[in-house]
């Protein structure tokens, strides 16, 4: 029950709202992005050649180190936007060693699609229809954080409408010009917070950031 006292209750009322955004399940946006924030296939020649775009696999020459497997190691499903999700189920599935296929494949996977799609890749759920309402519908059901890889498309739905709590971003030593951005048309006015951040020997800055409020703005006068 809670309290009758004003000030009780409001100290109530404040614990409860506390808890109610610890317990929300986050969602996390994980990047590999170019200096000019480029994310478009960071894996492969073939993974997204789209608009044209000559430079898949600029990822490649750089290493992780464990960065991956950190970032990892704690529970997760997967949410993912069509395109991506196709590339992963063609791939993961096929892959019997390694920590990371063994997570992919565990994890439930969220698909947002609003055409018809092959979900044979196990735990594997169809969002689609009144795509916004059910996402935020997930992001208040029990369970562990909401992973986005690549995504392009659904990442601005989901930047759009506040609905990303973190950004995991890997960021690489090169420039490219052309290619689908991370913050693209579904870019808000949005702060971070910076929580944590290191330059790998390979030149990748790791960085992740937390939602924090409004935009702040000032003058040096």
């Amino acid at each position: 029950m809670p309290p009758k006292n004003h000030l009780s209750h409001f100290c109530y009322t404040k614990i409860v709202y506390s808890v109610y955004n610890i317990l929300m399940r986050k969602i996390v946006v994980l990047t590999f992005m170019s200096l000019d924030g480029v994310m478009q296939a960071p894996g492969g020649p073939e993974e997204d050649p789209s608009e044209n775009f000559k430079y898949g696999g600029w990822q490649v020459p750089y290493s992780l180190g464990n960065t991956m497997s950190e970032q990892m190691s704690m529970p997760f499903d997967l949410l993912l936007g069509r395109k991506t999700y196709e590339i992963f189920a063609a791939y993961w599935p096929n892959q019997k060693n390694g920590n990371i296929a063994a997570l992919f494949n565990k994890a439930k996977k969220y698909v947002v699609s609003n055409g018809s799609i092959d979900l044979t890749w196990k735990e594997s759920i169809l969002i689609k229809d009144d795509v916004l309402t059910k996402l935020k519908a997930l992001k208040e059901e029990d369970g562990p954080i909401l992973q986005v890889y690549g995504s392009s498309v659904l990442i601005q739905t989901l930047l759009k409408h506040d609905l990303v709590d973190e950004l995991w971003l890997k960021i690489y030593p090169v420039t490219l010009g052309i290619g689908k951005r991370l913050f693209a048309e579904g870019t808000i006015p949005a702060a971070f917070e910076l929580t944590e951040s290191k330059i790998l020997p390979s030149g990748v800055i790791v960085a992740s950031y937390k939602r924090s409020g409004k935009v702040k703005t000032g003058s040096f006068d």
